[in-house]
Parts: C-alpha cells; sequence; structure tokens
C-alpha cells in the first residue's frame, strides 16, 4: 500500500485490518482493527488528523481530508460507500455515509443513521440518530426501522468479512484470456439490497 509520513509522522494501519494496494495513506492517519479500505481511496491527513475505529470500512474512490488542526473520525463499525468524501467531519458509530455523499466540516452524521447516495451534509451540521438522511442539501426525512438498520449493520459485516477474505485469499494475478468452462461463482453471504428485502416481505 502506498503510505507516506509528512512532517515525521506516519500512518497508522492495525495488523488485522486490510487496505488495498491502489489506496493512498498520508500523514496522520489512524486505521483501528478490522478496517477495510478499498481500490484508490485516498486518506490525506497532510493538515489534520483522521481516525477510523474498529470494523469500519471505506470504499472503492472514497476521499478523507480535513482543514488544519481538523479531526475526521468515523466510528465504530462506520460505513462509508463508493466514491464518499469526508471533510473534517464525525461519523458517528454504526451509521453508513452512502455512495458519492460529501459530509463537510464539524457536521455530525448521528449514530445508525444512513446518509442517502448523492446527498451534501452541509458544514457544522449536527445530524440526529436512527435518521434517514437525504437530498441537496440533506435533511432528516424520516426516522429508520429497526429492520433497516439490522439490513446497515448486515452490510458492515460483509465488509468486515471482506477484510478477511482479502486476508486470506487476494492476490495480483494475470487476466485470463477467455472465460474457463464451469467458471466458479462467488459463494458470499449477505444482505439483500434494501429493496429487494422490501420487496420480499410485500
Amino acid at each position: 500500500m502506498p503510505s507516506y509520513a509528512i512532517d515525521g509522522v506516519t500512518p497508522v494501519v492495525h495488523p488485522s485490518s486490510h487496505v488495498h494496494p491502489t489506496a493512498v495513506l498520508i500523514g496522520d492517519v489512524i486505521v483501528g482493527p478490522g478496517c477495510y479500505i478499498g481500490p484508490c481511496a485516498s486518506l490525506r491527513a497532510d493538515f489534520g488528523r483522521i481516525v477510523l475505529q474498529a470494523g469500519v470500512n471505506v470504499q472503492d474512490s472514497c476521499v478523507i481530508h480535513g482543514f488544519p488542526d481538523s479531526e475526521t473520525i468515523v466510528e465504530t463499525n462506520g460505513h462509508i460507500g463508493h466514491g464518499a468524501v469526508l471533510h473534517g467531519c464525525v461519523v458517528r458509530h454504526d451509521a453508513l455515509v452512502g455512495m458519492n455523499a460529501v459530509v463537510m466540516d464539524e457536521a455530525e452524521v448521528g449514530a445508525y443513521s444512513i446518509v442517502a447516495a448523492c446527498a451534501f451534509v452541509r458544514a457544522g451540521l449536527k445530524l440526529p440518530e436512527k435518521s434517514l438522511i437525504a437530498g441537496l442539501p440533506a435533511k432528516v426525512l424520516r426516522t429508520l426501522s429497526e429492520d433497516e438498520i439490522r439490513w446497515k449493520l448486515q452490510g458492515t459485516q460483509t465488509y468486515q468479512d471482506l477484510t478477511l477474505r482479502c486476508q486470506a485469499s487476494l492476490v495480483e494475478v494475470q487476466p485470463l484470456a477467455e472465460e474457463e468452462a464451469h467458471r466458479p461463482r462467488l459463494q458470499v453471504q449477505g444482505p439483500k439490497t434494501l429493496v429487494a428485502s422490501k420487496r420480499d416481505k410485500s
């Protein structure tokens, strides 16, 4: 993994975490146990500190940064979707920030909340627990159901399992020239999409 010290401050990655080789960590980054950091993620702590607590996933192409002397914190079981941007904010435990969402400086996403894909959480906004948050600018739409909170946790646990799978079997290879006969399928246990889950109950 490309990892860079700056001004004598070196990133810290717990050995039980997985950081993809194309992700970049710079400076005052602290990655706790059991985390997953996906391809092309950029955690650039050359101004302020970045802290990922236990079991966090930061998916492909996410950007995490902050102003000087700031702290960007993702608490335990935080779930940061593909392409999201976090800047000097706090994502409380068990919360999810959706794909391509942006959470700005000094904003706070409450525990167990879900920030919808492409939402823009403005600077300084304090969002409550167990809420569905969406829009430009983002606002609270409603309280999440217990089923939705369980669904989010299942998704996070799937990424925690992915950390273990990557440690056990992820290797760089040359691609095959053609599909082999009887190509195996990945046997991955995890939640269905929220749309499919609701459809199955109707």
